[in-house]
């Protein structure tokens, strides 16, 4: 005889055929929220870790804004004691620019001319005097260029005296100071001789 299956097989094997599927989606969709947990945990570190980096990078530039801030200052103070020490190295320097300027016109005047006046102003000396020969007031600017207190000597004016007996002609003359020399090395040329 044949067998006849009265049992409702078929909803049976949909029923599991559906507790298979439901187990696969559940399933799939733990395995995707722990991936995308673990992916969200990966990424979130990242950030973090970037967020510390990025308040470490301000702190520091907070504290090397501070030292900037000082070394501007240092700087300031610096430049303000320079140009203090330069004060006094020039006012060391020109102490004895009188004494060093009489000392050259004595050095570069010839024979034959005549100093009548000496004014001094800023940097340069307004020479006035009177001159024997053209010559004479020639050597003399000659040995200014080549003197080492003085440069640019430039004659304003050279004029003839008629009426002095001895034919004199009057010169107005400036002349640059250009570098002071040093006491040391007065010192050294002073003791050779």
């Amino acid at each position: 005889m044949a067998y006849i299956n009265l049992l409702p097989w078929r909803e049976e094997a949909l029923k599991v055929k559906q507790k298979e599927f439901f187990t696969i989606l559940a399933a799939a969709g733990l395995c995707a929220f722990a991936l995308t947990f673990a992916v969200n945990i990966y990424f979130q570190t990242r950030i973090d870790g970037q967020s510390m980096r990025n308040q470490f990078i301000k702190n520091e530039i907070q504290k090397l804004d501070i030292q900037i801030a000082e070394i501007k200052t240092l700087n300031d103070k610096k430049a303000a004691l320079q140009k203090r020490i330069d004060v006094v190295e020039q006012l060391q320097r020109s102490r004895n620019v009188g004494t060093q300027v009489l000392d050259e016109i004595a050095k570069i005047i010839p024979n034959g001319i005549y100093i009548t006046q000496l004014d001094k102003q800023g940097n340069s000396i307004e020479i006035t005097g009177k001159s024997e020969s053209n010559n004479h007031l020639a050597n003399m600017i000659r040995a200014i260029e080549l003197s080492d207190l003085f440069t640019d000597a430039t004659p304003e004016s050279i004029t003839a005296d008629d009426g002095s007996p001895k034919l004199l002609s009057s010169f107005k003359m400036r002349v640059r100071i250009q570098g002071l020399v040093n006491d040391a090395a007065t010192n050294i040329s002073g003791g050779g001789q």
